[in-house]
């Protein structure tokens, strides 16, 4: 207390722990969900660990003590079974990761419908499926907290990415609208936009001549690791953003505040 403030002073750090609230987090077997997986499960939560490999659910789940699934996230019987099955595991459900999300680069011009349908239903389908089983089961409970796993290929423009980057723009069109008709509900939805990302699957991509590439090029000097965005994920589940909801968070590492300009001019 000062002489002009008695506001109650909360326990900022309790704010981030998530004792006891199940989280499903969908894609959880490696890489950014590995590392939220591990987030979550730290700060207290149950977790239901969500994967399409069998043995990529269940090595994750093991090492966070969480449940392992099996699911198609692009199917709708197959996401409402795997919502029931957390529900019935957890008695509620507090949240919903869903870090799902690929990429065919190919240039615009050249994206064949086969690329655009299997983009959309890699990176928004199953969102869309997720977040109303998921919604319907918070909205009735009081509650809980949504992120989803943008990319900042939808806030801004790059070669070869047309449909990956308008999937992810309708993505963060998605979350803003569950936050505004599910807000009154207690529900709050939110995503993270990272740049590049260190995991498994993009380092076999890109390998360690992208990787110079992308470091030159990044204001921090370094590509994003599956650890920063799972940090961001976490403060997006706690109380510590009980107030932020709607909102894409960027994590690129300052990429997206550059003015591309050329080497010499």
């Amino acid at each position: 207390m000062t002489s002009s403030d008695d506001t109650a002073v909360p326990s900022y750090p309790d704010l981030l722990r998530l004792d006891g609230r199940g989280i499903i987090v969908v894609g959880a077997g490696q890489g950014i969900g590995r590392q939220t997986a591990h987030a979550l499960s730290q700060a207290g939560a149950r977790v239901f660990c969500i994967d399409n490999e069998p043995a990529l659910a269940s090595e994750i789940a093991a090492e966070v003590g969480g449940v392992a699934h099996v699911a198609d996230a692009r199917d709708r019987s197959s996401v409402d079974a795997a919502v029931a099955a957390a529900q019935a595991e957890f008695g509620r459900l507090d949240g919903l990761v869903d870090i799902v999300g690929m990429a065919r680069y190919v240039t615009l011009l050249e994206t064949s419908d086969d690329d655009f349908d299997w983009t959309f239903g890699m990176v928004l389908r199953h969102a869309f499926l997720f977040s109303q089983a998921a919604g319907r089961l918070m909205a009735g409970s009081g509650g809980g907290s949504m992120v989803f796993v943008a990319s900042v290929s939808g806030i801004t423009s790059a070669p070869r990415h047309a449909a990956y980057g308008a999937a992810k723009a309708g993505l963060m069109s998605w979350v803003r609208t569950l936050a505004v008709e599910l807000g009154p509900n207690g529900v709050r939805a939110n995503a993270v936009a990272p740049g590049m990302v260190w995991t498994p699957r993009i380092s076999k991509y890109v390998g360690e001549k992208g990787r110079k590439l992308n470091e030159e090029n990044t204001p921090l000097g370094r590509v994003a690791m599956p650890t920063d965005i799972a940090s961001a994920i976490l403060f997006l589940c706690s109380d510590l953003s009980s107030y932020v909801t709607g909102q894409t968070l960027v994590v690129d590492g300052g990429v997206g505040s550059k003015f591309p300009y050329p080497l010499a001019f």
